[in-house]
């Protein structure tokens, strides 16, 4: 009998990973000779993590990557990309500016954070798991929150008001879409298995996209606090063509926000976006 080779995947406990993962975490495409170990994290640990090299495949923030790309490529599938929308900044009461101001981030590794950064360079930084930020809003322990997943869907029924959205402030900055979150591979599996991995995660990703209720049903177990057709709309704004591939488009953008990173001084060095290719 053939060995099974253990691969382990880390993405973080959302319903858009989980849609994705679907047809991976439930058996339903084979994986020979891979045996696929999912681990589960918050993205901003799966960042810490990549920084280890621990994970074969992990989910990342694309801000990450600058700091993990000696030891991982990035797949062309699965990313988390917004096109005019992303991450938003709230607040309880709305504000002219967030200069000088204390704000709730999910982690310094973000690509929010990045992005927050590039359109305000001046405030005060104050890390939070992103789950807790609506709840530092809402206490005034900061004066405004950065806020990724599902919280951009569910702000306004806590009573909260958008200060800006940092999609379409960098789709009016670039033209381009705000890729968020990546996919990567470790380097060192070698070309084929790196070639045979992600054609398995494209496989997924596609199985979900074509039995998009079944995949819905099983991401709903990851929805925090929100209704199906909530879940539904969060699922369509994150994982679509580019989940597929990332495209010109998609790649530009990636390409753009390092350098612009790196232009800013928030990246200290210069880094290229190196793309695993499925086919010669």
């Amino acid at each position: 009998m053939s060995q099974t080779e253990k691969i382990r995947i880390g993405h973080s406990p959302d319903s858009d990973d989980a849609f994705m993962f679907y047809a991976l975490a439930k058996g339903l495409i084979s994986t020979e000779p891979f045996e696929i170990v999912h681990v589960i994290e918050d993205i901003e640990t799966l960042n810490q993590r990549a920084l280890a090299a621990e994970l074969e495949v992990t989910a990342i923030s694309v801000h990450a990557y600058a700091y993990v790309a000696k030891d991982y490529a990035l797949m062309p599938c699965g990313a988390s990309i917004g096109d005019q929308y992303g991450p938003l900044v709230v607040a309880k009461a709305p504000m002219e500016t967030l200069e000088g101001k204390r704000i709730a981030i999910p982690g310094e590794m973000t690509t929010a954070y990045l992005t927050l950064s590039l359109y305000q360079p001046n405030f005060q930084a104050e890390p939070r798991p992103f789950d807790k930020i609506l709840d530092a809003v809402q206490q005034d322990e900061v004066d405004a929150g950065l806020i990724i997943h599902e919280g951009q869907l569910t702000y306004a029924r806590e009573g909260l008001h958008k200060v800006i959205d940092l999609g379409e402030w960098w789709h009016e900055e670039t033209g381009l879409p705000l890729p968020l979150g990546a996919n990567v591979i470790r380097r060192n599996l070698g070309t084929e298995k790196i070639r045979q991995i992600t054609a398995l995660l494209k496989q997924s990703i596609q199985y979900s996209l074509e039995h998009r209720a079944r995949g819905l049903e099983y991401a709903m177990t990851y929805a925090r606090d929100m209704e199906t057709a909530l879940a539904d709309k969060f699922v369509g704004m994150y994982v679509n063509d580019y989940t597929l591939d990332y495209g010109e488009k998609g790649r530009a953008g990636v390409r753009e926000l390092l350098h612009r990173g790196n232009d800013a001084g928030i990246i200290p060095h210069r880094v290229e976006a190196d793309f695993v290719t499925l086919e010669e």
